[in-house]
């Protein structure tokens, strides 16, 4: 595969689209096939943090404008089903579904859930029953989304970080990572923990609590909380996130994150 090839036509087709469903558009197609196969992806480790690649989102978004709306067996869309779990060696449960041009990593399961066009998923992780994985988001090996996770994906603006949960971490049910925050490796998210790229990410692990946003370290461990917010009709409490804790170092991470729940009494 000759990506600068691709890169160089899909750029060429995202600034002129007359020839996008004729024989031009055959590079998006490959961008999408190789996505599906794990040899491309939207975003990766790249010296200490993440590169996402702006003209893979845009062949994805010119996939469906090439693409016409067809009867898929059950349903009218644009792009079918993922077909190929037994070479990656991935298994879906029905009526779990991935769409063409995402990619599952060996071991990895995916329970009635939903993962889109352009997600990442490694080896090993689990999503759970009702999880969504969106277009583009980056979920890394031995990963567990538990039931109802929803995990925000993007296209536009093509150089928009997607979403990131790194290697290791647990992702509680119901809770909510959107707009492009990463969740560093083997942190733990308690049920219910909602991130946008917004909402203030409290450290009170020491003396004086710290504030950030958009990144939660590694091995924290984080439960939903709250601010009181001055508002011309009162103070009034608005959603936050809370790191109370550290999950341990160990070799054994299913015993470091047990250790953890049940150390910091975190609802999953």
């Amino acid at each position: 595969m000759d990506v600068r090839r691709l890169r160089l036509e899909i750029e060429a087709l995202a600034a002129d689209a007359s020839d996008l469903k004729g024989s031009a558009g055959r590079a998006v197609d490959e961008v999408v096939a190789a996505l599906d196969d794990g040899r491309l992806r939207v975003c990766e480790p790249y010296d200490g943090g993440w590169v996402t690649h702006a003209w893979i989102k845009q062949a994805i978004l010119l996939y469906f404008r090439r693409r016409d709306v067809v009867w898929m067996g059950n349903a009218y869309d644009k792009i079918p089903v993922k077909t190929n779990y037994d070479a990656l060696g991935a298994r879906c449960v029905p009526p779990g579904a991935a769409r063409y041009g995402s990619f599952l990593g060996r071991g990895a399961i995916l329970m009635p859930g939903y993962v889109n066009i352009g997600a990442y998923v490694g080896e090993g992780t689990m999503i759970d029953t009702w999880a969504t994985v969106g277009s583009c988001a980056q979920i890394g090996k031995n990963v567990h989304l538990s039931g109802g996770a929803g995990i925000g994906g993007v296209l536009e603006p093509p150089q928009a970080q997607p979403v990131i949960v790194e290697d290791g971490a647990f992702v509680g049910s119901r809770c909510i990572v959107v707009e492009g925050v990463r969740v560093e490796r083997e942190a733990v998210l308690g049920a219910g923990v909602v991130l946008t790229a917004s909402t203030p990410i409290v450290d009170v692990r020491a003396s004086e609590p710290v504030t950030t946003r958009g990144r939660i370290p590694a091995r924290a461990v984080v439960i939903p909380g709250s601010l009181p917010k001055a508002f011309p009709a009162g103070t009034y409490d608005v959603p936050c996130a809370l790191v109370i804790g550290t999950r341990s170092e160990s070799t054994d991470t299913k015993t470091s994150l047990n250790a953890a729940l049940r150390e910091y009494e975190v609802a999953v």
